[in-house]
């Protein structure tokens, strides 16, 4: 299948275009720098330059694929919007084309708040941070476009071995610096480590009939002390761990700060069954 990609140079979607192009799928991938190409070229992937702000002067190429992949965040306040005008202007090039093509949108768990100790599933009611709200109504407008057979994609923390959800402990630790846990060291993450997700992905792009919300998450929630302690002790950091009290952190940080606070656990099994979907890393420590 060919595919576009919005956001293929970002923590997820490198590793989606890793795993579409090693099972023969031809990639599309948004570029808006010189940079960002070279990295899209020697993933396999083919660059389309453009700036997602801009979608005027790329979105007919969404006529030359059968599917798109949304995993573009610019962690801006004014997010939503630009993501909004993208995908407007992609339904509205898709207007004049035959049949629906394969949607998949990401989310986030992020959506579903501080779960405490109830498990999130797809039946799970959404209780959005404030500034992700708009989220939670562009997935369900797509849900119900005709021009696309939309699934939504809700990952976990997603991490790998250099990072990502674990970017500021990984760096405070190879420092022998203490640790910063936001707001409350009892806090639960769910977690996923990003190879996994990309298959996911890749499952529900090739099954365009499962529409709908999915969660993906191969641990169910990790005390975030328990991952700061494991992560010290990698780095054999000296100094451990302090908590930041949560009024600091969003005083510091802004909108997004209150996500990594949430209490959270989430569950996945619509996805393993459905897609027979299973994830190799079941414990994040064994890839440090």
């Amino acid at each position: 299948m060919r595919v576009l990609i919005l956001g293929g140079t970002g923590l997820i979607g490198a590793a989606v275009i890793r795993e579409l192009i090693k099972h023969r799928h031809k990639v599309l991938a948004l570029s808006r720098s010189t940079r960002s190409m070279a990295m899209l070229k020697a993933l396999g992937a083919s660059p389309l330059r453009g700036d997602l702000r801009a979608p005027d002067a790329w979105v007919q190429s969404v006529r030359r694929v059968g599917a798109v992949i949304q995993v573009a965040a610019t962690f801006t306040e004014d997010m939503g919007q630009v993501e909004s005008k993208a995908l407007e202007a992609i339904i509205q090039a898709l207007g004049r084309k035959d049949g629906k093509i394969r949607l998949i949108y990401t989310g986030g768990v992020w959506l579903y708040g501080a779960t405490g100790n109830s498990i999130a599933n797809e039946t799970t009611q959404f209780q959005p941070i404030p500034s992700f709200f708009w989220m939670v109504e562009t997935s369900e407008k797509l849900l119900h476009t005709q021009a696309f057979s939309t699934a939504v994609m809700h990952p976990a923390m997603v991490y790998h071995q250099k990072g990502g959800a674990f970017s500021r402990f990984i760096d405070c630790a190879k420092q022998h610096k203490q640790i910063e846990i936001w707001g409350d060291r009892a806090t639960r993450w769910p977690l996923i480590h990003r190879d996994d997700l990309a298959v996911a992905y890749r499952l529900l792009l090739e099954r365009p009939k499962l529409t709908g919300h999915f969660n993906a998450s191969a641990q169910i929630g990790v005390r975030v002390e328990t991952i700061a302690k494991t992560i010290a002790q990698k780095y054999r950091s000296p100094n451990g761990f302090k908590v930041v009290p949560a009024a600091t952190v969003r005083q510091k940080y802004g909108f997004w700060a209150d996500g990594p606070m949430l209490d959270q656990q989430m569950e996945s099994s619509r996805l393993q069954t459905l897609c027979d979907w299973k994830p190799v890393i079941t414990d994040f420590a064994t890839c440090l």
